[in-house]
């Protein structure tokens, strides 16, 4: 399984600064000294050796260092497609900057439970910690330690019913404007529309649509090159996506 996810990446872009590759769902951007591989880091040290020292540097609990090759910003293990990765320290620090001053727009799909009924909103929810599950993240105001600002807006796509129980759904498109760790996953949670599949803010809904895991996928990503250049990157939908817009008639805006 580990060199099936690894040889399912996909370069989408590259120049010789950084490339953007389609993750698969399933594998983990890097290690967090606590989980098994494979990791993206480790494929992209493998492939770009000279981006070993690209990045910031981590450690884990025990203080050992962590491969982060490269890495510039994260998808959750489950979530499918586009990422940045950096391959030289030049590359990395315009886009840190970038990212710093939110000028990157990274847009998602995601199919969530429940009728949204506005065609587009905004989720404006400070994110904390959860006080239930150390895992978590809250935009409830239980939340504790730091709490940072979190802006997530959304446009509907469609609303639909499925399943022997009529259950109604709903896909969106997201745009996530501040990059808080779950941040996706955390606001849709709060307002009552958990993503489908996601086990951890939603253990209580079962897998639906034909998914075995988190219904999220980075579909758009668009960031300025080391020249100054726009560049727009779009990932192709993986399979599940694909058979489930097509069971229900869903027209997508790839």
């Amino acid at each position: 399984m580990s060199k099936k996810l690894l040889n399912s990446i996909k370069v989408l872009y590259e120049d010789k600064d950084c490339l953007v590759v389609s993750k698969p769902p399933g594998l983990m951007v890097h290690s967090d000294g606590k989980n098994e591989g494979p990791f993206l880091a480790d494929w992209v040290l493998e492939k770009y050796p000279k981006s070993k020292n690209v990045g910031d540097p981590m450690n884990d609990g025990e203080g050992n260092p962590l491969n982060r090759s490269g890495i510039v910003h994260r998808l959750d293990r489950e979530t499918s497609g586009a990422i940045i990765i950096a391959k030289t320290k030049a590359g990395h620090a315009s886009l840190k900057q970038q990212f710093k001053d939110r000028t990157i727009a990274k847009k998602y799909l995601a199919f969530v439970w429940g009728e949204m009924k506005e065609e587009f909103g905004t989720i404006d929810r400070p994110i904390g910690r959860s006080t239930s599950d150390f895992r978590k993240w809250s935009a409830y105001p239980t939340a504790r330690g730091e709490i940072r600002e979190a802006q997530t807006y959304w446009t509907r796509i469609a609303n639909f019913v499925a399943g022997t129980n009529n259950e109604k759904f709903s896909l969106v498109e997201i745009e996530p404007k501040t990059g808080r760790t779950h941040q996706i996953r955390v606001h849709f949670s709060a307002v009552n529309h958990p993503v489908v599949g996601d086990s951890l803010y939603a253990p209580r809904r079962s897998m639906a649509l034909g998914f075995e895991r988190l219904a999220l996928h980075s579909y758009f990503i668009e960031f300025t090159d080391i020249k100054g250049k726009k560049i727009r990157v779009i990932a192709p939908l993986p399979t599940d996506f694909k058979k489930a817009a097509s069971k229900f008639d869903l027209k997508l805006p790839l």
